[in-house]
Formats: C-alpha cells, structure tokens, sequence
C-alpha cells in the first residue's frame, strides 16, 4: 500500500462525511414545528425553576422536584412602573445595542467591528436580535422564595432617566442604569456597565430593602434563542451552533437543541457558565465563580429554546441592600480574550476531540502572524513548521515509497509472469520485499501519525475568526471564503498530480485510473472551500513535492 493512496483515500472518506453531513443538514429530516398564528413571546413559561436542594452535584435532569417558582407575585404593584416599555439605545466602540426597558432585556446587538461581507461593510454581524424568526434575547431577574414579594423577572417594567447612552472619548467606562420600585419599598436598580474596547458586559443588580420583612431569592440569567440558520455559510463546512455549559466536574458540554427538546437539564456547580455559539460568535452568561450556581434549560413554544444559570439563595433583612452581579460575553470568539473573561469560555471555539493539538496550533499561528502581521503567511509559516516537525517521519515515509517505485518493474514482471497465479505472485511479491528490504506499510504507519494534526489544523482554520475577512496578497482578500477566481484550488490539483507522479503506480491497471482521476475530483471539492485552508494544502503539498523528489533521486541513485 503506498503513502498517497492511503491518505488521499482517507481524506476522500473525511470530505463523503463532510458532504453527508451538509445534505442531513439542508434536507435531512426536520422537526415538527406547530403552526401557529402569532408567537407568544410574552408567558411565563420561559421564566427558570428553582430546586429545593441546594447542596453541589455533578449532574442531575428535571426530575428534581420545583417546588419553587419565579412567578410574579400579583399583590406587588410597581410604583414608578410605566404604562408600557421602551427602547434604550447604547453605542460604544465595539456595540451598537438596544436595551428593552421590559425586564432590562438586551436585543438587536450589533458587533461593529465585524461586517456581514467585505462587499457591504455598513450592514454589521448581529447577535441579539428582537426578529420573531431570529429571536435571541440576554435576559436576567430576581426569584423570590419563601413568601418574600416578587421582585422584578425580565417580564417587569423598568424605567430609565435617558433613552440614549454613548461611550464618548473622555469615559472608559459606560453605566447604563435602569429602575424598579413597588410598593412594598422595595427597589431594584439594575446596571450595565460597557468598557472600552470590550466584549463582556459587567450586569449588577442592586436591590434596597426599605419594607418591614426581609426578602429572600435569587438571580437568574438566561439566554432565549430560536435556532440558529447560517445562510452565508460555506456549504462544504459545518460548525456547531447551538447551546453549551461548563461545569467544574464535566469541564465542556454541547447542549443541542435536540437535547433541549427531549429533557430539560439542571446541573448545579460552582461556578461554570452557559452560552449560545455559532460560527466565529458566541453569547455567554457568566455568574460569581465563587459560588454554587444551578445551569439549567428549557424548550418553550415556538421552536424557542433558553439556556440559563441561577445562584444560590440570599436573604436581604429588612433596612439593608444587597447587589447581586454577572458578566455577560457576546462578540467574536477570539480565544486570548475570553480566557481572561471566564475559565473554559475560550473551548467555545470547538476543536472537538482535538483541542488538546488544535490550542498548540493556534497559539503557533497566533505567534507568527505577531511577527509577519499576515494571516496568510501566518498559515505558511505553520504549515512550515509541522512539516519540519514530522520530517523524520515523513523522511522515512518517503524513503519507503522511493524504494516502492524502484522496484515497481520488477513487480510489473512479476505481475505478467504470475498474474493468473494469486496466490503465487503474491508469495513472490513478497519474497522480492523481503530480498530488496523493503516494507510496503512503511509509506503508510509514518502518515498515520500525521492524521490528528491535519485534522486539527483543519480545524484550527475553520474556527479562527481571526481569519474571517483577514485579506492575503493579490486576489485573495478574505482567507475564510472560497478562491473567487479559482486559482488556488487549481495549483493545488496541479501539486497533487505532481506527488502522484513522484509514486510507484498501482500494479493493477483499474487502481491506476481510479487514482489518476483523484486529482481532478479534489480540485472540484477545493473550488469551494475557505482559501485559507486550499493555502494550507498548496503549500503542504509543495514542501511534500521537494523533499520527496530530492529523497527520491537520492534512492535511484543507489545500486
């Protein structure tokens, strides 16, 4: 078995799969949905349940028993409430966002720094959206317990001294506070806070107890989300989006909407967090790490689905004041930025059971592109370094298949010689391995080892979202989208006829003209992927091509 045959069929067999899982994509079977006339978006059924026990446990579904519940207490009427909600906008640096005075809800979020397409940078990526068909809210609230009256959930009606908030050059920090007071004297104030040049919100919510009773509960945050459909995609590749949570005893978990369907989750932990990611973006609630925190999930009406954390108790006595806080991450899945944010957040960027190589190679290609300020020449440079990493083995792989297309004649005679004895030219084909040493897996195991890493840096490119709209030289000015004039895919199938070239021909004539058309059938699947990663194998190839061409010449010229 030679080198290239093998691995060319072992990536034949990872892009069948890739394209398998594009088709049950876009025509796979899809789940019932109801139809209605209008979404209720307003019940309370996307308000979380609250669980008698309190002590920590590595995971545990929804048949803890709910004994409490974040229903609003009717006899609490808010006294500077008003007759309905209203937007307030805020603009930073980096967001362009609207908060719902209706619960302090954050919608229509956009991220300014990231344009939907190089053709039209004035229409920006959109996180938090308040569409009925892309619904995707951050939420928060308070859950009262034991009796204690209903302080505001995200259904309840804040007010708020200005309708605009702008981050202007001589602040660093924006507060945008909203109020809730009812007539018991409670007072709720609930604060944002948006730092310069930052993708995590700092949420504080202070509550002042002025009755005569002291008020029990807890803070909630969740994120509500109907599924996410990437219509600017590349078809050819697939990335998880959906739910996830972190937890300290399971470390990173996908929580896909068919999970949600079927079971609603609680798990208790200190700490963790939970997130909605997509391609390249991710929204993420953080609670104090140093508290035991309940992540949990729920499918509601409508083909919408939340996801959410909710701390422990805490009392408040009467004549005292308590703030409660969070974080909230929503932008781009840049990892050194978000292992600052939270322990596990930057695993959002999902290397699946390769991250323990893929992390290794982006903190590589991150190095590289720090000293060559190119993210194309970054990947070159990575892709440079593997191969000398495995040059050992691939010196030896190499060596093999020289030694292979040496004798390759020989096996020609053997082949017309015995070709109607099997089992003959068989015994023969290996008696002259064995008289010429040479091993015909010794092209193929070297490879082997090789795979995981391809796989990884594969990876490692489809998700950095570094690379999204990251320009290279000459026409290629987006690295994430597919070669428009086609060049690169080409000189690819080009570099693989010429490693063809360089290996001992199959023996028989039907593998020959299935493995001559594999060039040509890779470049048709090439035309359409990110031309970051067509850069990768150009490259790879070529490195491939002169040491494999100079060991060969060195293996001819042997007696």
């Amino acid at each position: 078995m030679e080198n290239i045959r093998f691995l060319l069929i072992v990536v034949f067999a990872m892009l069948l799969y890739m394209l398998w899982e594009a088709w049950q994509v876009d025509y796979g079977p899809k789940p019932e949905v109801t139809a209605i006339e209008q979404p209720v978006i307003d019940s309370k059924e996307d308000l979380p349940t609250t669980s008698v026990i309190e002590s920590p446990q590595s995971e545990t579904k929804s048949n803890i028993p709910e004994t409490e519940t974040a229903t609003p207490d009717v006899s609490a009427v808010p006294l500077l409430e008003a007759q309905s909600d209203k937007i307030i906008t805020v603009e930073t640096d980096v967001y362009h966002l609207e908060i719902d005075t209706k619960g302090g809800a954050l919608r229509n979020l956009d991220l300014l720094k990231y344009p939907v397409s190089k053709d039209n940078p004035d229409k920006v990526v959109r996180l938090f959206n308040s569409e009925i068909d892309k619904l995707y809210l951050g939420q928060s609230g308070l859950i009262s317990a034991g009796g204690s009256p209903s302080l505001p959930t995200h259904h309840s009606i804040f007010s708020s001294d200005k309708e605009k908030y702008v981050l202007t050059d001589e602040i660093n920090i924006l507060k945008v506070p909203l109020t809730w007071t009812d007539s018991h004297g409670f007072t709720v104030t609930k604060t944002y806070f948006f730092k310069r040049g930052s993708y995590d919100v700092k949420l504080e919510q202070k509550i002042t107890n002025h009755s005569n009773q002291s008020w029990s509960g807890r803070q909630y945050i969740q994120l509500l989300r109907k599924p996410y459909k990437d219509k600017n995609g590349n078809t050819f590749i697939r990335t998880y989006a959906g739910g996830v949570i972190y937890t300290e005893e399971e470390k990173y978990q996908k929580i896909k909407f068919g999970d949600m369907e079927s079971e609603n989750l609680k798990v208790q932990t200190k700490g963790g967090w939970v997130a909605m990611i997509q391609h390249y973006f991710a929204s993420a609630w953080i609670p104090p790490q140093d508290k035991i925190n309940t992540l949990y999930t729920k499918k509601l009406k409508d083909q919408r689905y939340v996801i959410g954390a909710y701390t422990e108790p805490v009392t408040i006595p009467a004549g005292s004041e308590k703030t409660l806080v969070a974080t909230l991450f929503a932008g781009p899945k840049i990892q050194p930025m978000m292992e600052k944010v939270a322990k596990g957040l930057e695993l959002t960027v999902d290397y699946s059971w390769l991250t323990f190589i893929g992390k290794p190679i982006y903190w590589l290609l991150n190095k590289i592109y720090s000293l060559v300020g190119n993210w194309g020449f970054a990947i070159m440079g990575v892709t440079l370094c593997i191969k000398l990493l495995f040059f050992p083995l691939s010196q030896a792989s190499y060596k093999s298949m020289a030694k292979m297309r040496k004798i390759q004649p020989r096996l020609q005679e053997l082949k017309e010689k015995f070709g109607d004895d099997r089992q003959r030219f068989n015994t023969e084909m290996m008696n002259l391995y064995k008289k010429e040493k040479v091993n015909p897996l010794g092209g193929c195991l070297p490879i082997l080892v090789q795979i995981p890493v391809f796989i990884a840096l594969y990876w490692v490119l489809v998700e950095t979202v570094e690379l999204r709209q990251a320009p290279f030289a000459l026409w290629i000015q987006d690295l994430s989208a597919k070669d428009p004039f086609y060049i690169l895919p080409v000189l690819m199938g080009i570099t693989m006829k010429i490693q063809q070239s360089l290996n001992p021909a199959p023996v028989d004539p039907l593998q020959a003209k299935v493995m001559k058309m594999f060039p040509i059938i890779f470049t048709v699947f090439f035309l359409f992927f990110p031309a970051g990663l067509v850069l990768y194998w150009v490259v790879n190839n070529t490195l491939s091509i002169i040491q494999q061409w100079v060991i060969t010449k060195q293996i001819e010229k042997e007696k």
